[in-house]
């Protein structure tokens, strides 16, 4: 039986997050869902992004209904349109609709409040710091976009009418996303050439690959017993024969005491000091380990391989610049959050992680028909 599937985030311009509901915050205007610094968010604004988020959901499926829950608590609208629009859940009980009707608007609902304040906290922490974006800027960076994903106005047009969004819609994802862009430029994300050689010289081992070692290794319970293998190998029996006789390894008992692409540190400390100091078929042992007795033989070295500095360079400059991308992002959103979250109040049945005084649910109650999805 289909049921209903929670909407993913909107996924454009910010790393939207999904909470559970939790109550926090009043004195909301009726027509409204937050206040930001005195700023309404509006329950109209709110419900349109709540079409957009639930559109692009059931666009990746096709023959999905656009189910949008917005009239919590009681979700009488939503249980109606679920019944009228997927005909397999026509008799379902109303409990158990309302219970899918508000799990999907809690996935929803987050993902949207997140995008509408964070939008609002973006911009205005700009307008604190001096930095502005132009319409001649907004207009630039929206031709360029259509120009990269569209290849004629009318795909454009297609674009907006399944994704349930406005011109107007997207121009403001835009200039949202020139704002941020600009506030992270503030802080650096360039990568030098020293800072490169130093990530180099404190991470050498993740550039090449360390010496490796094949080997052929009895483990004896007693010395006696390693010395009687050592004994039996120097008169020419064989090492499948002795590691049988001799050995308690269960690893390598029965495979010739076989043992590869051995690197220092990886076996019994004492096996591998025994190891690594070894010529190449040679026989050594017995040797006094954390487990038994061992006797072992070296059968092939493989040398250890490094990548130059200048070999290292794309990658070492690749992976600093990530970490510097992030740590913009993070002090972006943490700037913001300082300035704005104790000034955004939430009606409770929005409240999410930017709400004032929120709370986090210590647990999230899944229902049965919330958590199944059958095919249609």
């Amino acid at each position: 039986m289909k049921r209903l599937k929670s909407i993913p985030a909107l996924g454009a311009f910010f790393v939207l997050i999904a909470l559970a509901v939790s109550a926090c915050g009043s004195g909301v205007p009726g027509n409204s869902v937050a206040v930001v610094a005195g700023n309404p968010v509006t329950t109209q604004a709110f419900d349109h992004w709540m079409f957009v988020a639930a559109k692009s959901e059931a666009s990746q499926t096709p023959g999905q209904p656009v189910i949008v829950p917005t009239d919590p608590p009681n979700f009488t609208k939503c249980i109606a349109q679920v019944r009228a629009d997927i005909p397999t859940l026509k008799k379902t009980p109303t409990k158990t609709l309302k219970a899918d009707c508000k799990q999907l608007f809690t996935s929803l609902s987050s993902q949207v409040m997140d995008f509408l304040i964070k939008a609002y906290w973006y911009q205005a922490d700009a307008h604190k710091l001096g930095v502005s974006v132009t319409d001649a800027q907004v207009q630039k960076a929206l031709a360029t976009a259509k120009k990269g994903q569209f290849s004629t106005a009318a795909q454009f047009q297609t674009f907006l009418t399944t994704s349930g969004q406005t011109l107007a819609d997207v121009t403001y994802r835009i200039r949202v996303q020139q704002v941020y862009t600009k506030l992270l430029d503030k802080h650096p994300t360039t990568v030098t050439a020293a800072e490169i050689a130093a990530y180099y010289n404190s991470h050498r081992s993740q550039f090449g690959s360390p010496q490796t070692r094949n080997m052929r290794v009895v483990l004896a319970k007693t010395q006696a017993q390693a010395a009687a293998a050592l004994s039996a190998l120097k008169h020419g029996s064989s090492w499948t024969t002795v590691a049988k006789k001799y050995s308690i390894d269960p690893t390598t008992k029965n495979k010739g005491g076989v043992l590869t692409k051995v690197t220092q540190g990886q076996q019994d400390a004492a096996l591998g000091t025994a190891a690594f100091g070894a010529s190449v078929n040679k026989l050594v042992g017995p040797v006094k380990g954390q487990f038994g007795y061992y006797v072992v033989e070296v059968t092939k070295i493989t040398p250890a391989t490094s990548k130059t500095l200048v070999a290292s360079t794309t990658l070492i400059k690749q992976t600093l610049t990530s970490q510097l991308q992030t740590a913009a992002s993070t002090a972006v959103t943490d700037h913001a959050k300082k300035d704005w979250l104790s000034k955004t109040t939430c009606r409770s049945q929005y409240a999410m992680a930017d709400c004032s005084g929120y709370k986090a649910p210590k647990t999230i109650a899944t229902s049965s028909a919330a958590a199944t999805t059958a095919a249609p």
